[in-house]
């Protein structure tokens, strides 16, 4: 079987390869209060074809967790392609997304668990969005019942010197 050549899609990803620092906001509904986080993540790249991001996060509360996503593109489904696992949750997030026009946001649609609702499943979006070659905006949020998106999660990732 012949390699194929990387796609316009897999370079995009290699701009997530490297060290970085994050700071995120988090919030988990319109009555709750926020949270902050700091951490690192570690992005190495599996060959031309896909990332591996492993973080480590340091929340307000004082509580740390870790977390892996990997991220890739099929050109077979024409969609980025993925999954997250984390230390403080018990579920396998699989990712497929998309970017826009611009070539900008990678845009990842998820569904899990909802925390809109217990034992509802709900539909998510992962969003990375590269300010230039040293910063990222990563954000995340839940469609709720009326259509509409909560954002609940946003984080800047700034590349360590």
């Amino acid at each position: 079987m012949q390699t194929p050549d990387p796609t316009t899609e897999h370079h995009w990803l290699q701009q997530l390869v490297g060290d970085w620092q994050f700071v995120h906001e988090c919030s988990m509904g319109p009555d709750q209060p926020s949270s902050k986080s700091t951490g690192t993540q570690s992005t190495r790249a599996l060959g031309k074809f896909w990332t591996l991001g492993e973080m480590s996060v340091d929340s307000s509360e004082g509580s740390a967790s870790h977390s892996i996503i990997t991220l890739g593109f099929d050109p077979m489904r024409g969609k980025f392609v993925g999954t997250f696992v984390s230390s403080c949750m018990t579920y396998l997030w699989l990712y497929e997304g998309s970017l826009d026009e611009a070539g900008r946001v990678l845009t990842l649609d998820a569904e899990g668990p909802s925390f809109l609702g217990e034992g509802a499943m709900g539909q998510y979006q992962d969003i990375i969005e590269f300010v230039d070659a040293d910063t990222y905006l990563f954000s995340s949020r839940i469609k709720q019942a009326d259509g509409t998106w909560l954002s609940f999660m946003s984080g800047t990732f700034t590349r360590k010197a």
